[in-house]
C-alpha cells in the first residue's frame, strides 16, 4: 500500500485500536466503552476504503464526511477511556495524536473534494 497517505495511515490506526481495546477489556473487563473505541477506530479506514471506491464525486465526499466523524468520535472514546482510567497515559496519547492528524487529514482532503451544493437563485426554471 503505498502512495495513499490517508488510506495507509487509517490502516494502521485500526490495527493499534484492536490490541488497545483488547487490552480494556481483558484488565478492566468492560465491554461496552471499549468496543465503541473499536467500533469508531476501524471505521475510520473501512469508510476511507469506501470513498476510494465511490462511483461519484459526491459519493467519495460523503464517505469521507463519514471517515471525519468517526475519527472524532474515536478522539472523543479515547478522552473518555483515559479520564476514567481505563486507558493508560501511554496508550492514550499515540492513538489521540494520530486521531487527530487523520481528523485533519480527512478534513483537508474533505474540502477539496466536496461537490458544492447549489445555490436556489441559480437553478433555472426550465
Amino acid at each position: 500500500m503505498a502512495g495513499n497517505v490517508v488510506q495507509d495511515k487509517s490502516f494502521h490506526f485500526a490495527v493499534a485500536i484492536v490490541p488497545v481495546c483488547r487490552k480494556i477489556a481483558k484488565e478492566h473487563n468492560e465491554f461496552v466503552l471499549s468496543r465503541q473505541l473499536l467500533r469508531s477506530g476501524t471505521s475510520i479506514g473501512a469508510n476511507i476504503e469506501e470513498a476510494i471506491g465511490g462511483l461519484s464525486r459526491a459519493d467519495f465526499a460523503a464517505k469521507l464526511g463519514i471517515a471525519y466523524k468517526e475519527a472524532r468520535a474515536t478522539s472523543y472514546w479515547l478522552r473518555l477511556l483515559k479520564e476514567t482510567g481505563l486507558l493508560s497515559e501511554d496508550d492514550f496519547r499515540g492513538l489521540y495524536n494520530d486521531a487527530e492528524e487523520l481528523c485533519r487529514l480527512i478534513a483537508s482532503i474533505h474540502k477539496k473534494a466536496k461537490v458544492p451544493i447549489p445555490r436556489v437563485d441559480s437553478i433555472s426554471n426550465s
